[in-house]
């Protein structure tokens, strides 16, 4: 398989990167070593096959990993994918501490892309949860009770946004922290904006 070039605009981001640069530039030479196509999608370095994810590459404060966008599909002989969250439904990462961790894992995290790149070509789908089988909290039906509009801005937003909102609002295992969360966001659901729109456009207006 021909290795792919480089993009531009990952290039930029990752110059930019305060953490974990070197070790994601390695992660970044064994995907493209793999024939992907480079990408920038939701600020992060995204590869792709024809037009459709496959992979991504992200650096968080304990950790950095590859993501691989329907790693519930992959066979995963090694048993290192993770689930980031128990509401994350196709995504898998296999996540890392050290540049050394890559490096050695290089052969391994190659066969864990083919099969992905694999898993992509044979057009396997997978069956999402829909935004009606997600669990509503009490608390946001009480405010959607008292509150009409926002119920009636909720239902108008993408169902992927419902979907975000739901599980952000669920998450916190205290009442006070879930109805804190409700009223937080509640001028934002009015405007028909989603969980992470403000924060997705600040971080698009420094790049």
């Amino acid at each position: 398989m021909t290795k792919s070039r480089t993009n531009p605009k990952v290039d930029m981001v990752l110059k930019k990167a305060k953490q974990w640069r070197q070790e994601l530039e390695q992660l970044r030479a064994i995907i493209l070593d793999c024939g992907l196509t480079e990408e920038l999608k939701w600020y992060q370095p995204c590869y792709t096959l024809e037009g459709r994810n496959v992979a991504l590459i992200h650096g968080f404060k304990e950790y950095f990993a590859i993501l691989f966008i329907k790693g519930v599909l992959l066979k995963d002989p090694r048993k290192i994918l993770i689930q980031q969250t128990e509401n994350v439904q196709a995504g898998r990462q296999i996540r890392f501490t050290s540049l050394q961790e890559v490096v050695k894992m290089g052969p391994v995290l190659k066969t864990y892309i083919r099969e992905a790149i694999e898993v992509e070509k044979s057009g396997k789908k997978i069956e999402m949860k829909k935004t009606v089988e997600f669990k509503v909290p009490e608390e946001l039906r009480a405010k959607f009770k008292k509150d009409s509009a926002l119920k009636t801005a909720f239902h108008a937003l993408t169902p992927g946004r419902q979907r975000a909102y739901l599980l952000h609002f669920a998450a916190p295992k205290q009442s006070k922290t879930r109805e804190a969360r409700i009223e937080k966001y509640a001028s934002q659901i009015l405007k028909g904006r989603g969980l992470l729109d403000d924060y997705l456009e600040k971080k698009k207006g420094s790049k």
